[in-house]
């Protein structure tokens, strides 16, 4: 007897008709046309049912804070930075816990049950550190919360933010990041690549560096963190974030700059949402698009994956938590329309954040957790199409949250008087 059967499911990957029977917290059985007992049958109806979403990059210490203490007027990366300085000194350990606890209840309504967050630790208070290990024991019954110390205001240049890194990796943080491109020099950000990848190494950590988040071709700490990955010996443990400066390099270097980050195994994370409003601020017309090269990056056999980043902080004013309306945007702004191209962008918010993460146990296979949401859709493109509705997110074979299906009732003379939005596809026949 199962506590969880799924029947009548589509899988990402296109098989319809199966059933996934789960027990113990892991899923036991994945085949067509399952039937047995359990605890709780739900009839998937032909709709999706996939793993659930993964955001590699986000910053759950500034979450929900916009407007404190005033808004990002100019809409810049610098200026947010100088904002969250500001904002450092007014934390308390109370307001941090609630708003991340706001935020990860959202998350899950999404569907959204493992996030890396970036925790900045320029501060030597370690106050975010505190509230954000507080935070991570809380969600840990449903969210997978990855933490990275995050020098914020720079390795180097933030007065005791070295010796901070340290304290909150002593505390249980679990990735080593940094933010080369914010040191005083190119120098100094290259020195703190290599430093930061020594500690990785010594301590057996992973590595997630904000790298190149700026409009400048000339940036290039991405190469030498493919380079210390090698080094160091953390091919497949080393994450490149933002990647910016790759929409503004000219294509030779970038033909040498790819091999090397597959020949380091550098998981590139991208952040659609933030990245094309926070980029080409500088430019008049025409206007840089912001988001680093992902189509070209899957297709050097580069594991990307895409990060929510901000939700309503100093640096962005929007965001609901949704990575299907990342992935949406994602594909826009990369001109990734074709079937393929769209699949791989429901990848990139799914199983390719998940290996960047090192997710244990991640999947729809026999063995892996019975993690898995239910989408108000048909398959992963429709999902995307539609930023399709959650109707059920399962943890461990349990259901933790529930939506109904959307629908609309029209008053239309002569017309269906019910609309479902995955009703409205491309059905073939005559055209």
């Amino acid at each position: 007897m199962f506590d969880l059967l799924i029947t009548n499911a589509t899988l990402p990957d296109g098989r319809t008709g199966m059933s996934i029977g789960a027990r113990g917290g892991r899923i036991e059985a994945v085949e067509a046309g399952l039937t047995a007992e359990a605890g709780e049958v739900i009839d998937a109806g032909g709709l999706l049912v996939s793993p659930p979403f993964v955001d590699s990059h986000f910053h759950l210490d500034a979450t929900l804070s916009l407007g404190m203490p005033r808004m990002n007027t100019s809409g810049t990366l610098l200026e947010g930075i100088a904002l969250w300085g500001e904002l450092k000194p007014l934390l308390t350990h109370e307001g941090l816990v609630e708003r991340a606890l706001r935020y990860c209840d959202l998350a899950v309504s999404r569907g959204l049950l493992a996030i890396r967050s970036h925790v900045d630790v320029s501060d030597p208070r370690l106050l975010t550190v505190e509230a954000l290990l507080d935070v991570r024991e809380r969600v840990k019954p449903y969210i997978d919360l990855q933490l990275v110390a995050f020098p914020q205001d720079g390795y180097f240049r933030a007065p005791g933010a070295a010796e901070a890194l340290e304290r909150a990796l002593d505390m249980g943080v679990d990735v080593v990041g940094g933010i080369p491109h914010f040191e005083r020099t190119m120098a100094d950000g290259a020195a703190s690549v290599e430093a930061l990848c020594r500690i990785a190494a010594d301590r057996g950590l992973r590595v997630d560096l904000h790298c190149d988040e700026s409009d400048d071709p000339m940036s290039r700490h991405i190469e030498t963190l493919a380079q210390q990955a090698v080094r160091f010996g953390l091919q497949g443990r080393v994450a490149g974030s933002h990647l910016t400066s790759m929409h503004s390099m000219d294509n030779y270097y970038v033909s040498k700059l790819m091999p090397l980050m597959a020949e380091a195994d550098i998981q590139a994370i991208a952040n659609p949402l933030i990245n094309i409003t926070l980029q080409g601020r500088h430019d008049s017309y025409p206007k840089r698009r912001g988001q680093t090269r992902v189509p070209e990056l899957m297709a050097a056999g580069i594991n990307v994956s895409f990060g929510h980043d901000c939700v309503m902080d100093p640096w962005y004013s929007l965001g609901s938590g949704d990575m299907l309306e990342v992935a949406h945007m994602a594909l826009h702004v990369g001109q990734m329309t074709s079937r393929e191209a769209i699949r791989s962008c429901f990848d990139a918010v799914t199983v390719n954040p998940a290996k960047a993460l090192g997710l244990e146990g991640y999947g729809l296979e026999v063995g892996c957790k019975a993690d898995m949401v239910l989408l108000q859709a048909q398959d992963t493109i429709e999902a995307i199409r539609l930023k399709a509705n959650r109707l059920a997110v399962i943890k461990g074979g349990t259901v933790i949250s529930r939506m109904p299906v959307v629908q609309a009732d029209l008053s239309l003379p002569g017309r269906p008087t019910r609309v479902n939005p995955a009703d409205y596809a491309p059905k073939g026949g005559q055209p």
